[in-house]
C-alpha cells in the first residue's frame, strides 16, 4: 500500500465519521423536540456505512451507504399545559436514547481522531521521503 492509498483510506474515514458526528448532534440537539399527537416525532438519524468494493478496482476504505431513520411514532407524555397537547393533555417526543447518544457521540469523535492522525503520520512520512531524496 502506497502512502498516498492510506490517505486516501483515512480520507473515506474521515468523511464517514463526520456524517456520523453530524447525525448524532442533530438527533441530540431534537431530543427535546415536541410535536402534536397528530404529526410524526422527530426521527432520530443513523449513518449506515459500507467498505468500498477493493474487488471491484475501489483502493479500499469507506464510504456512507444511507441512512437509517427512528421510530416516528415516538414516545406520548402527557403534559396538559403544554400548548400543542391534544385533548387528553398528551404531546409527542422523539424516541432518543441520550446514553446511546452520547456514546456514540464519542465513537465517533474518536474515530474521526483517529482517521486524521493517519492522515498526519502519512503526509509526515511523505515529507520526510521528499527529504530523504534531496540529500
Amino acid at each position: 500500500m502506497s502512502t498516498f492509498a492510506a490517505i486516501g483510506i483515512a480520507g473515506t474515514g474521515l468523511g464517514v465519521h463526520r456524517k456520523w458526528l453530524d447525525a448524532v448532534s442533530d438527533n441530540l440537539a431534537n431530543i427535546n423536540t415536541v410535536r402534536a399527537t397528530d404529526e410524526e416525532a422527530f426521527r432520530a438519524r443513523y449513518i449506515v456505512a459500507q467498505a468500498n468494493d477493493v474487488d471491484g478496482g475501489d483502493s479500499g476504505g469507506v464510504h456512507v451507504a444511507g441512512a437509517a431513520f427512528g421510530d416516528a411514532e415516538g414516545r406520548l407524555v402527557y403534559e396538559p399545559a403544554h400548548p400543542l397537547a391534544d385533548e387528553e393533555g398528551y404531546v409527542r417526543y422523539p424516541e432518543i436514547d441520550m446514553s446511546s447518544q452520547m456514546t456514540q457521540l464519542i465513537m465517533a469523535q474518536r474515530g474521526y481522531q483517529a482517521n486524521a492522525a493517519v492522515i498526519d503520520r502519512a503526509r509526515d512520512m511523505y515529507s520526510s521521503a521528499l527529504t530523504i531524496g534531496r540529500n
